[in-house]
């Protein structure tokens, strides 16, 4: 007896599985960007503490004095002074901080600065500029364009020195400016500038160093 084919339709095999699909990018939570940016800001902080270049502080990130190149201050500043047409000096700053940069830059409105940066020992960066131009100009270079409120002089060590900005409002400079006038017997009188991220305590202890210290030999 001949079998008939059985009419009962069979299931047929479902296909195998793939990769479950990638969700599309308006599926993204707020919560998974904030996640990601957890995730990034981490690798960022690993990163700069393996390097060892700067530290957390409660006040904001400082420098690590060790970690900033050394500059040979007298060697430096010695070997601008013939060239400048006012006296350059070479402060004598406090123990612990570290000298990292000297250059000469002309000044927008005429005269020239020797500009020299200084990382102290609490890892803040202080900036001296000591120039034959203008109070006006020196701010102007320091400052940019926009307008910056003085605060009034500050004495030290008997030396007058006019504050601008460092107050934290909109129209003030974020960074406080202290400039001045000193003049040696027998010489030119010379504008310094002081800039920077440093606490009042660094920018007294620079303007005393800056405006006490001899001429360099011309």
């Amino acid at each position: 007896m001949t079998s008939q084919p059985d009419p009962t339709p069979r299931p047929s095999a479902r296909p195998a599985a793939g990769p479950p699909s990638k969700p599309p990018r308006s599926a993204m939570t707020m919560r998974d960007m904030l996640v990601a940016l957890g995730v990034l800001v981490l690798i960022v902080i690993g990163f700069g503490a393996l390097s060892g270049s700067w530290s957390f502080a409660p006040t904001g990130p400082s420098i690590d004095p060790g970690a900033v190149p050394v500059v040979d201050a007298p060697a430096e500043l010695g070997r601008l002074a013939p060239l400048m047409p006012f006296p350059v000096r070479d402060p004598a700053v406090p123990a612990g901080w570290r000298m990292n940069s000297v250059d000469q830059d002309p000044v927008t409105g005429g005269g020239q600065a020797v500009r020299s940066g200084y990382v102290t020992q609490g890892g803040r960066y202080l900036q001296l500029l000591q120039s034959d131009a203008s109070e006006a100009a020196l701010l102007t270079t320091a400052a940019g364009q926009a307008p910056v409120p003085g605060r009034g002089p500050v004495d030290v060590d008997g030396q007058q020195w006019v504050v601008y900005g460092g107050q934290g409002s909109a129209a003030a400079r974020a960074e406080p400016v202290w400039i001045t006038e000193v003049t040696a017997p027998g010489g030119n009188p010379v504008r310094m500038l002081l800039t920077g991220s440093g606490n009042e305590e660094e920018f007294r202890a620079l303007a005393a160093a800056a405006a006490g210290a001899t001429p360099l030999p011309r």
